[in-house]
């Protein structure tokens, strides 16, 4: 409590890693990347191995970077930077608008699936039990 009775301000720190910074913060209050939806499964490779001379790249962008250097999924990365999936979106975002990292979208896979109506069926067979 500070002298006027009001508590005091803690610090976020995380015994283990430091200083703890909010998502938001990371991506600079931004919730949507400037461009690309980023499925979890899309693949993220990087065009350029060393990004320290762009301006503007926070170290979460130069990260993603490095990690990608070799082919990983969006939420690989997620996992690897321990950040939320919607941060690393709008992370990525950025760095595709820079053409430091290319993502590859999943195919469709509804090619050889059945109608929508076939698994309605079989749900219903299945309360039917």
């Amino acid at each position: 409590m500070t002298a006027t009775g009001e508590p005091a301000a803690q610090e976020w720190v995380d015994d283990h890693a430091g200083p703890v910074v909010r998502p938001y913060a990371v991506t600079g209050g931004r919730a949507r990347p400037v461009t690309g939806t980023f499925d979890l499964i899309s693949l993220v490779t990087a065009t350029r191995a060393d990004v320290g001379s762009e301006a503007g790249l926070g170290p979460e962008h130069v990260a993603i970077v490095g990690l990608c250097q070799r082919i990983l999924s969006v939420a690989e990365v997620a996992a690897h930077l321990d950040l939320p999936v919607g941060s690393v979106r709008v992370l990525l975002g950025d760095l595709v608008a820079r053409n430091l990292v290319r993502v590859r979208e999943p195919r469709p896979t509804s090619a050889g699936l059945p109608d929508e109506s076939v698994f309605e069926a079989v749900i219903n067979g299945l309360r039917a039990l």
